[in-house]
This record gives structure tokens, sequence and C-alpha cells, in this order.
């Protein structure tokens, strides 16, 4: 494995990455909406992939599976943020506006530094795809097709998710309430938990890669992220702000990420 190439690949990666956040930032800061960070930092994954398939030279039935599958859930849910923060550039969402208030007047600077850290973030957690594509092993091994059967699951599973949620929250008569059905019956956020599972599966096909069990780092930051940082937390703060007495009944029954069984209050 020639780890010069693997940081050269990076390298051209981060530049890229960092260039595409600074020209989302500056149109956040056109338009003071910040959520479109969310839509491009997904959206930075193809970018990785494409930047990664032409300039790796690992086996290419293995190239084409692994970046085909990265390019596939990436690019859905690219879409999917687009769908939701596009539609409503005119509405910043509560975690983002809450952010500003506290900044005031350094807000745009630091929604820089935040922006210019998404996009490191994205090259960081490309890990598994730098060490897989590096890979001359002229076979796809049982390792290999064990991540892409989870790779599976997690992204039907995620899809589904966000389906269900979209669906819920464009009934009008569901204003108000907390979305109970489906997936989210089982966990108060299934689209998190199939997400991470999606990672998971990046590392479990890594593992047949030599050096492959560095690929640890990205499901745990995700994980990590998720569960202490912007994920998690910020969206049980803005449901209990504008729900406050129905979602407070669903924090005390269902399980905040592993998908399990109604809990007795």
């Amino acid at each position: 494995m020639d780890y010069k190439h693997l940081l050269f690949i990076a390298l051209i990666s981060l530049i890229a990455c960092c260039t595409i956040m600074f020209l989302v930032w500056l149109w956040a800061k056109k338009i003071k909406n910040a959520g479109v960070v969310d839509v491009f930092w997904a959206l930075n994954f193809p970018v990785i992939t494409i930047i990664t398939f032409f300039l790796s030279e690992g086996f290419e039935a293995r190239k084409l599976l692994i970046c085909g599958i990265f390019l596939i859930a990436e690019l859905r849910l690219g879409l999917h943020l687009w769908q939701r923060v596009i539609g409503h550039l005119n509405e910043e969402e509560g975690r983002y506006e809450q952010l500003r208030k506290e900044w005031g007047e350094k807000a745009d600077r630091n929604f820089f530094f935040f922006f210019q850290f998404q996009a490191i973030s994205n090259v960081i957690l490309a890990i598994p795809f730098f060490i897989i594509t590096a890979n001359t092993t002229p076979e796809i091994s049982i390792l290999e097709y064990i991540g892409l059967g989870i790779w599976v699951i997690a992204f039907i599973g995620e899809m589904i998710a966000d389906n269900q949620l979209a669906k819920f929250k464009n009934d009008p008569k569901n204003k108000g309430k907390v979305c109970d059905t489906g997936l989210w019956h089982y966990s108060r956020h299934p689209n998190y938990f199939f997400e991470w599972l999606t990672w998971m599966a990046y590392f479990i096909f890594a593992l047949a890669t030599p050096w492959g069990i560095l690929a640890i780092i990205s499901p745990a930051i995700i994980l990590y992220l998720l569960l202490k940082v912007t994920g998690v937390p910020n969206n049980e703060e803005q449901n209990l702000r504008s729900k406050p007495v129905a979602y407070k009944k669903y924090q005390e029954t269902t399980s905040a990420f592993f998908p399990w069984g109604k809990k007795n209050r």
C-alpha cells in the first residue's frame, strides 16, 4: 500500500471540499441560512468518491463496488437534505438559528470556521474509502460481502425512516404531534441509527484490507457526533421547545437511538 499516494488523494479531496464549503459559506452568508451546510456536507462525499475512484490504484471491481454504494448512499442523503433545506431557504433550522443568536456579530466568522470544519470532517470520515480503494487483492472477500449486506439493510432502513417522517410532517393533521409510527415507534432517531450502521458497514468492508482496522475512526466519530454533538442533542432540544409535553412523553417510552421495544413509564 502506497501511503504517500493515499495522502495525496486525501489532500486533493481536502482542497476540493474546503473550496466547496467556502463557496457554500458565501452563499449562506448572503441568504442568512447556515442550514445549507448539511446539504453540501453530504454532497462532498460524492466529490471525494469520484476523486478517489480515478486516483486510487486498487482492484477495479472493489473500487467500483465500494465507490458505487458510497455514491448511492450519499447522493440519496444529499438529495433528501436538499428537499428539506433548499425548499425552505427563508426559514433557517432551529439549531443554526440558535447558534446565530448566541454568536451575535461573530456569527458569519464563526460559521466560516464551522463550514471548514465540516469539510475537514468529510475527509477524515472518508478514511475507509482511501484504504479500501488501495487494496490490490484481485478478489472480493467474505468480510466485504458481509459489509455489503449490512450496508443494504442500513440504506433501506434510513430511507424508510426519512420517508416515514416526511410523510408524517406533510400531513396537516399532525401539526404539533410527535411521529411515533413505523420505525419511529421503536427509536426516537431511527434515521440516525441507520446512518451510523451504514458507516459500520464500511468499517467491516475495510477489515479485509491491510490496516483496515483504522477505518473504525469513521463509525466512532459518527456515533459520537450523533449522540453527543449535532445529532440527537440538538434535535431533542428543538423538539422539546416546539412540543414539550408530547415529546417528553415520547422520551419516556421510546429508545433514543437503537431500535427497541417500548418502555413502561
